[in-house]
């Protein structure tokens, strides 16, 4: 017997509801994609809309599983800390050590399952129902959500022109309920590597949001990507100028080890007030439901800390595309890093353009799922032929409409 509908309305909650309704266009493109590959087979769609790395680990990673599965430590696979094994903690911060001169600790760090769950704890840690996070636009659409998890309430913040943050735009959106700033550099969906010079107006913006308010007010740095930044460069870190700084990222990026969902978050050694934040980071942890970062994982990482990641293979593919949708008369700003293009879409309406280039059996993500109406997210982790389809496609509609 069917539901009648007002049962229905009951079978979950009314949030949920709403939120699957505005849910990410990331995964409605998912979604579409598979309609696609059943109609026309995986070779027919040009799918650029997942950040999901087809590039494989590193040999090394499989080196190490295949000792491990061979010789596994006794224990391996029990319970350890709800902060995770001391091992890899303490690898994670001399990582951390060597990157920054800060003087991390195994007693900073808190082993996570994978950035996501990093970002979900820290805001479980530090929100009270009603505090606001800021979030800059464009930015990652689970962002939110998570915030909302906790009770918090996101704030939008534009970026400049160039996708950098604006720090007089973030001073003048605080206020007293404010809590915390979401950073991601390099970002997803635009790939752009945010400037010393920005992070210290961010960090200033923030000392006077503090001292006006007279409250904390934390600085989280979601880095999945932060080691795939091209042409010799690097990406700045907020710690050297902020000290109430949360590092939260994963292995899912540079590693390619998405599906495995580890990670770690790090509280600034000169945290004010450092060993509480750390320990409702623990605690967090464990109420969450997480209990712990799946202990394989933790194990393997900590050998891997170091491990080169393969950026000419990711940057190969942003040069490529880059150059081709300049010349189709595309507008884009050029990313420095992460596997991201997001150029601005040649008719207002960016959800109408995508499903134009749908027809062309071509993935993108419309920029207003990341809050920025009127572009379009490529995903370039993909196989070159990918590229080189979605391309045909991409200038078939790029004369349609005029361009170029």
């Amino acid at each position: 017997m069917e539901e009648s509908p007002s049962s229905q309305t009951l079978a979950i909650s009314r949030k949920v509801r709403n939120a699957l309704e505005q849910a990410s266009w990331i995964r409605r493109m998912f979604e579409e994609g598979m309609r696609l590959k059943a109609l026309y087979g995986p070779e027919g769609v040009y799918d650029l809309s997942l950040g999901n790395p087809v590039l494989e680990p590193p040999p090394e990673f499989h080196r190490l599983l295949l000792q491990v599965a061979q010789n596994p430590p006794l224990g391996l696979h029990r319970y350890m800390p709800n902060a995770g094994f001391p091992e890899s903690r303490a690898a994670v911060a001399d990582y951390l050590r060597r990157r920054t001169g800060l003087p991390f600790t195994f007693e900073d760090v808190v082993m996570t399952c994978g950035a996501g769950g990093a970002l979900n704890v820290a805001l479980k840690a530090i929100l009270d129902p009603g505090d606001e996070v800021l979030v800059l636009a464009p930015y990652f659409p689970e962002y939110p959500f998570y915030i909302d998890n906790h009770g918090g309430v996101a704030r939008i913040v534009p970026t400049d022109a160039s996708f950098q943050p604006d720090p007089e735009r973030i001073f003048h959106a605080l206020t007293p309920r404010t809590r915390a700033l979401i950073l991601n550099s390099p970002n997803n969906p635009t790939g752009v590597v945010y400037t010393p010079q920005a992070l210290e107006g961010v960090a200033e913006a923030l000392r006077r949001g503090e001292a006006r308010f007279g409250r904390p007010i934390y600085l989280l740095s979601d880095e999945p990507y932060s080691h795939l930044v091209y042409n010799g460069g690097k990406a700045p870190s907020p710690l050297p100028f902020y000290p109430r700084t949360i590092v939260v990222t994963s292995f899912s990026k540079d590693l390619s080890l998405a599906g495995e969902r580890i990670g770690y978050l790090a509280v600034h050694p000169f945290c004010p007030s450092k060993g509480e934040v750390v320990d409702a980071c623990i605690f967090a942890n464990r109420v969450l439901g997480f209990v712990n970062a799946p202990a394989l994982m933790q194990f393997l990482v900590r050998f891997l800390l170091d491990t080169p990641v393969a950026l000419e293979w990711y940057q190969r593919r942003r040069d490529r595309l880059y150059t081709a949708l300049v010349e189709m008369g595309y507008r884009v700003v050029k990313p420095g890093g992460a596997f991201y293009l997001f150029p601005r879409s040649p008719i207002p309406d960016d959800i109408a353009f995508v499903q134009r280039l749908q027809r062309e059996r071509v993935l993108v993500v419309p920029g207003s799922g990341f809050g920025a109406p009127a572009h379009f997210r490529i995903a370039y982790c993909v196989e070159e032929r990918v590229i080189e389809g979605a391309l045909e496609g991409l200038r078939r509609v790029a004369r349609e409409v005029g361009l170029g």
